[in-house]
């Protein structure tokens, strides 16, 4: 399976824009939802576009993250655990206000990681930032929602952090890209994206507004918030409070989002993350992944097979439950990426010989 050399894309990006390397998101609060479910979006653009989904045992609980396919573990850049806590974030460029080393920052993955081996909620979030060590190596705005009702953001620098419960917002949802409300007016960057982000949000019904709509809504939109550099989207459907934690879904679509597919992850009782979502037999990348950055790289990020994927999307949302059990799950999984991949195969130019 074909896998983006990372330095072809270290030497692409170096003609990028710093806030290129930058993120897009929404909390919407259970109480503005219909159904009293939290609901989080992460839209993600990096430089390293070849992500896989993998599964960790941590000290408190099992999780589920999102990581570079070229990581060794320790670190993570979104995921949900087994107490229904589920965490992302989002760069950020004016927070920073001391002359910590550049070389010691880029920590958020780490604290991401360990967050999601201990915290089952905001307050265990808020106690561990309270306990670390400083400098702690960020400059972030991190997202959480929770199975107790919790939805925030925490804008963090290295020595403090300011919170914002989304539940207090007056439209019930909160937009960030990659500033801060607290931060430097004049280091702001991500304001285009924010910008067509609201936008699309007013037209949305926030009280039924779930993956489908965020996912294609948003992720799906176009430039400025789709890019080249978009590698990866999740959105996290979380619990009402006294439901059981284990429902929790992250609907994960790897690879380009114009190009790839959603699936429903769950933080079962061990590992049933899909093969093909996680390291590859002939490399470290996820299999969807490499195909949906081979069709980017036929018909671009824009079109790609927008309309291919809706189709194979539409067994998702018609099949899945969030009561499945394992077995069949493994099952409907595996059924959906079927599809998929057959929509692949026809997609690849004719061999002729």
């Amino acid at each position: 399976m074909v896998r983006y050399s990372r330095i072809a894309i270290f030497l692409a990006t170096l003609l990028l824009p710093i806030q290129s390397f930058c993120c897009t998101s929404v909390i919407i609060s259970g109480n503005a939802r219909a159904d009293g479910r939290p609901v989080m979006l992460k839209h993600r653009d990096t430089g390293e576009v070849n992500n896989r989904m993998q599964w960790f045992s941590g000290p408190s609980y099992n999780f589920i993250g999102l990581v570079n396919s070229s990581s060794k573990g320790g670190e993570v850049w979104a995921g949900h655990n087994s107490a229904g806590f589920c965490i992302m974030n989002t760069a950020t460029y004016d927070l920073k206000d001391d002359n910590v080393p550049e070389s010691d920052m880029d920590k958020e993955g780490i604290l991401m990681f360990k967050a999601l081996g201990i915290c089952a909620d905001l307050r265990d979030f808020e106690h561990l930032l309270d306990t670390l060590p400083k400098p702690w190596g960020v400059e972030a705005n991190f997202g959480i929602i929770d199975a107790k009702g919790g939805a925030a953001y925490y804008e963090v620098n290295n020595h403090s952090y300011k919170k914002y419960n989304v539940s207090e917002e007056p439209e019930g949802y909160m937009l960030v890209t990659n500033f801060t409300r607290s931060g430097r007016p004049a280091d702001r960057k991500g304001v285009d994206r924010f910008e067509a982000a609201a936008g699309i949000l007013k037209g949305i019904d926030i009280s039924t507004a779930g993956h489908y709509e965020l996912l294609n809504g948003i992720s799906r939109s176009g430039k400025p918030i789709l890019r080249d550099i978009s590698s990866s989207s999740i959105v996290f459907e979380g619990v009402v409070p006294g439901e059981d934690p284990l429902l929790t879904v992250a609907w994960t679509i790897l690879g380009c989002p114009s190009t790839s597919i959603y699936i429903p992850l769950k933080v079962f009782g061990s590992d049933h993350i899909p093969a093909f979502m996680k390291e590859y037999k002939d490399g470290d990348n996820a299999q969807i992944c490499s195909q949906a950055l081979v069709i980017k790289g036929i018909y671009g990020f824009e079109k790609g097979c927008a309309e291919e994927c809706r189709e194979v999307e539409k067994i998702v949302d018609n099949g899945f439950s969030r009561g499945m059990s394992p077995s069949r799950y493994d099952r409907f999984v595996k059924k959906v990426y079927r599809k998929y991949r057959l929509m692949y195969l026809r997609k690849l130019p004719k061999v002729v010989h």
